[in-house]
């Protein structure tokens, strides 16, 4: 945490003179710290777990004990028509039982006869069961199983949004990394031309050049200091977008300051920070991957959807029994022969619409199962491809650094030759055109090689150390 504390200090605090100004680096690794403690986004993500929490938080509390208390009185002309008071306390457990325990007491002149109860009030305790349709899987217990399985769901899918960001993220670096890398050949470029130019301009006043190469060593200096104001934009460009990554502890975004410049050593750093230095295909496993992961569970719980909409299919058999007595001090004042009991019994003819609610969650399963086959590929191949790439980009690096090399050496000669009289500024012109494309060029492939290290990152939905 100490590093990001410093790179904020060198994003905020910097002197106003730029002759002054003090150039510090901003690694990679650093950039994509701050944006996974502070970007509001990877905040946001957080929330899915809070949000999964606070459901399974809700599922729980269809078990919490409940007491209730029911107070009914009538009283009209001075006659108390009924005084009726119902207290219970009820203990719902995991399958289709609840305990309850009741007191009763009940007075008045117009009472209904089946609630006449003793003077001190009636006692009872008993239990309700559903032997048939809610015994082995009921609402209360699908919702509770549903909502541990959306909490690790959450926690995978929340891995992957995350992952997302820090890939954006990383994207926006590499092109700020590139713009630089490209503004800078452009300057080297320019001192260049500014060079040739003044020797061509003295070489003429000396009479040993002709007018028309110091009018075409102007036009390349002027060319050169273009293509370095295009280049300064894009770079401006670049920083603005790489600071919709950089926030504060405070939900205070922060712009990039010019005396903060990327790490230009940033290939030697980029596996250990994407994480990815030790991956290769045959560790690699599927199943551990967060979206397979996220998509397992989600089938976990349409699989408790079937078994509810299968448990549904039975008839519904509510059993209740409970015991009387007048004393609550005495257990054994429980008499057998004293209670309270009842059996409710329902079920449609035709159970169409519970068929139909089986057929809808089967369908679901169905989908789920095709959908995470069918991920496993994409993920797979998208893996492979990608390592290929970079495979290939290994390869086109080590052209292309032999080709800005020969190309340097063919500058070289030629400004030799040019400057002994054995060639023309035309000539010279060329060469340098030709180093500066292939400077380009490889800046740009090494901005895509870059670009896939990230790819691997987000298709392999990688961590990376805090």
């Amino acid at each position: 945490m100490k590093k990001y504390i410093i790179v904020f200090f060198l994003l905020i605090f910097y002197q106003q003179n730029a002759q002054d100004q003090i150039e510090s680096k901003m690694t990679l690794s650093e950039f994509l710290g701050y944006v996974k403690n502070y970007h509001p986004i990877v905040k946001q993500a957080n929330l899915m777990i809070n949000n999964s929490e606070s459901k399974l938080l809700k599922a729980r509390g269809a078990f919490d004990p409940k007491i209730e208390v029911d107070y009914d009185k009538k009283q009209f002309k001075d006659k108390e028509y009924f005084n009726k008071l119902n207290a219970s306390f009820k203990i719902p457990t995991w399958y289709g039982v609840e305990f309850k325990a009741n007191y009763e007491e009940n007075d008045g002149l117009f009472l209904n006869p089946e609630a006449n109860v003793p003077l001190d009030g009636l006692y009872s305790a008993g239990v309700s069961v559903s032997i048939a349709r809610g015994f082995l899987m009921n609402e209360r217990m699908a919702s509770l199983k549903q909502a541990k399985f959306f909490l690790n769901q959450a926690k995978e899918d929340q891995q992957i949004l995350v992952n997302e960001i820090l890939y954006n993220a990383s994207l926006s670096y590499f092109n700020w990394l590139q713009t630089y890398n490209e503004k800078k050949v452009f300057e080297d470029f320019l001192e260049n031309a500014s060079i040739r130019f003044q020797g061509t301009k003295r070489a003429f006043q000396q009479g040993d050049k002709p007018a028309i190469d110091t009018l075409e060593a102007g036009i390349t200096l002027q060319t050169r200091k273009l293509n370095l104001e295009k280049a300064r934009i894009k770079l401006i460009k670049s920083s603005l977008e790489l600071s919709n990554f950089l926030w504060l502890n405070d939900d205070t975004p922060v712009e990039l300051q010019d005396n903060i410049i990327p790490d230009i050593e940033a290939i030697n750093n980029v596996d250990t920070t994407f994480n990815i230095a030790l991956f290769n295909n045959a560790d690699f496993d599927i199943e551990n991957h967060p979206k397979i992961r996220s998509l397992n569970f989600k089938r976990e719980s349409l699989d408790i959807d079937k078994r509810l909409k299968m448990n549904s299919l039975l008839p519904k058999l509510d059993v209740q029994y409970n015991f009387l007595t007048e004393n609550r001090n005495q257990i054994n004042s429980f008499n057998a022969n004293d209670f309270k009991g009842g059996i409710k019994f329902s079920m449609p003819l035709f159970l169409r619409k519970e068929r139909g609610d089986l057929k809808l969650a089967k369908i679901k399963l169905r989908d789920i199962n095709f959908e995470n086959e069918s991920t496993k590929v994409i993920i797979s191949n998208k893996v492979n491809a990608i390592q290929q790439e970079l495979e290939s980009y290994g390869i086109q690096t080590n052209y292309t650094e032999n080709i800005v090399r020969d190309y340097g050496v063919l500058l070289k000669a030629e400004e030799r030759k040019f400057f002994l009289g054995e060639s023309s500024l035309f000539l010279v012109n060329s060469r340098e055109s030709k180093l500066i494309d292939s400077k380009l060029k490889a800046i740009d492939l090494e901005n895509k090689f870059f670009k896939a290290k990230a790819s691997l990152f987000k298709a392999a939905v990688i961590s990376i150390a805090e």
